[in-house]
């Protein structure tokens, strides 16, 4: 019999540490949480609930126009404020298809700019969390456009869109001529990650495309994918699809490996990778 029962005692700390605590150093997912008795902790289940709060609260956030204008000075491009045929947040969410097209208003601002071509368009969107936009697309925009040019690339003005999904990207990059089209989104907010950045890049965009044309990078955030390494990504992906002359599933990742921030772990573990947001 333990001590503490025989005592009729309870133990000073009843929170049984688990196995797999050292792996919490590579990743933000929830793992290893420990338990009590047959229960999670106090402590785990508190902070469950305050990231379910943040994530909902990041679905619901709003698109801060002017900072990110403000913040997007630096690169020295025009940004156009875009909507989408959704017109609230809850419509938004009812129905994706109408964040997926451009307002008629917006079509039309698009269409009078009548500019030439250009090699790259760089959108931003809300998407399912405007937090991530508002936090982390500035610096990605900044040193994404400065290795574009240094690597000869023309750029469209930027467009800044509100209540905007990915396949939006689709309808501006074709308006604007551009021969790819890259979209800094929100992704869906998980229960580690409610400020997580997606880039998705479309080669020749147009209206009517699957998601299976798209190239993602994913989980650019602080914690996550850094804008530095991010940008070195997105730039291995744009060139390769320019040579090419492709983007999607039959587009593949080669590029070095060198960009992860932690060596893979050596013990067979198979567990979440990195900075995997769930």
């Amino acid at each position: 019999m333990n001590d503490h029962l025989s005592t009729n005692n309870p133990p000073r700390n009843p929170v049984q540490a688990d196995d797999w605590q050292s792996l919490k150093a590579f990743t933000s997912a929830r793992i290893a949480l420990g338990k009590t008795g047959v229960s999670v902790p106090l402590r785990e289940s508190l902070a469950f609930r305050l990231a379910h709060a943040h994530a909902k609260d990041a679905v619901y956030s709003d698109l801060d126009k002017a900072g990110l204008q403000q913040s997007l000075e630096a690169v020295g491009l025009p940004v156009y404020t875009l909507q989408s045929l959704a017109t609230s947040r809850d419509q938004y969410l009812q129905r994706p298809d109408l964040g997926r097209r451009l307002s008629e208003e917006s079509t039309g601002a698009l269409r009078q700019l009548d500019l030439p071509p250009a090699d790259l368009s760089i959108i931003l969107a809300d998407g399912l969390s405007a937090t991530a936009l508002n936090e982390n697309a500035a610096p990605v925009v900044r040193l994404l456009a400065e290795r574009a040019r240094k690597a000869g690339y023309s750029l469209a003005p930027l467009t800044l869109v509100e209540q905007g999904r990915v396949a939006i990207s689709d309808e501006i990059g074709s308006l604007l001529q551009a021969r790819m089209a890259i979209i800094l989104i929100g992704e869906r907010p998980g229960l580690s990650a409610f400020d997580s950045l997606g880039a998705y890049l479309t080669f020749a965009p147009q209206p009517g495309l699957t998601d299976e044309r798209r190239n993602c990078v994913s989980n650019i955030r602080q914690q996550g994918l850094s804008a530095e390494m991010a940008v070195e990504k997105i730039m291995y992906l744009v060139q390769e699809a320019f040579r090419l002359q492709i983007s999607g599933v039959t587009l593949k990742d080669n590029g070095a490996e060198s960009y992860l921030p932690v060596e893979p772990p050596r013990t067979g573990f198979h567990g979440p990778a990195p900075g995997d947001p769930n």
